[in-house]
């Protein structure tokens, strides 16, 4: 497995993310996109990347608010999403990863099939450029996640993006039986480390209902260093092993006063796990 860094974990820009990355000895990087970039913008970032001999691993394109769970917003979202496929593969990847939403457990639920209908058009789109559409982990358990995907039933196209400190944070998941069940179409992961301070609803934190009056959307769960958290790092990446993952471990940090020396630590930690 390779150890990558997401550009804007740094705080520093495109070229201070990158001198960063290649400092710390990171084999490549992540970085957004914007659904919305002009051939001159993909053209300079390009230009960057490749002065600084970094692998580009995966794009993000988290554009904000419901992810596809509000029909009225999906065309143009989705439209936005596949511009997004198109980015990546100007800049050299063809994974794109992203927060989807909060899938229901209900299968009959009217927002199941409209996730599902948004991320078929994307894995289709994905699968005819030779790309990867990768669903974040983090609202729903491994084994419901890959029902959805399988509800879908698109041979190629539709991945995962496995962030492990989501799934502990959020819904306490067992982190080895999710990598287990998600296995197959895992394309990308994120290292990130963190741990549940309550019983959460999944709903309220990622914004599929309204928060209650009184309560804190944002609250019960916290983001640490790698290492520090409750994500079990030797059966993680045994579990990576398992399924035949050889891909990006992306270091991702969202918080702390000083990322890089956070970032630092991180790339040391998984370089001493990877050497074992």
């Amino acid at each position: 497995m390779k150890i990558g860094v997401m550009v804007e974990s740094f705080r520093a820009g495109l070229a201070g993310g990158l001198q960063a990355a290649k400092e710390l000895g990171a084999d490549g990087v992540q970085l957004s996109v914007s659904g919305q970039a002009t051939e001159s913008e993909l053209a300079e970032i390009k230009s960057q990347l490749d002065d600084s001999g970094l692998e580009l691993a995966a794009v993000c394109a988290d554009f904000g608010g419901h992810g596809f769970m509000v029909a009225d917003e999906n065309p143009a979202r989705i439209e936005r999403s596949k511009k997004a496929v198109d980015e990546a593969l100007a800049l050299g990847t063809n994974v794109v990863t992203t927060h989807i939403g909060v899938v229901p457990h209900d299968k009959s639920a009217p927002r199941y099939k409209v996730m599902a209908e948004a991320c078929e058009q994307l894995a289709r789109y994905a699968r005819s450029a030779g790309a990867w559409f990768a669903i974040e982990t983090g609202p729903e358990k491994g084994p419901l996640l890959r029902s959805f995907i399988d509800d879908i039933d698109i041979e190629q196209g539709l991945g995962v993006n496995f962030d492990p400190a989501n799934l502990v944070m959020i819904v306490r998941d067992d982190i080895p039986s999710a990598v287990e069940a998600l296995g197959p179409f895992i394309v990308h992961t994120h290292a990130k480390d963190g741990n549940n301070l309550r019983e959460l609803d999944p709903e309220v934190t990622y914004g599929a209902v309204p928060c209650p009056e009184g309560a804190e959307q944002w609250s019960g769960f916290e983001e640490v260093p790698l290492g520090e958290g409750s994500v079990p790092w030797p059966e993680y990446l045994a579990a990576l092993k398992r399924v035949g993952y050889d891909g990006y471990l992306t270091i991702e940090r969202e918080v702390g006063d000083n990322p890089r020396a956070d970032i630092e630590l991180a790339v040391k930690f998984l370089k001493d796990l990877l050497a074992r």
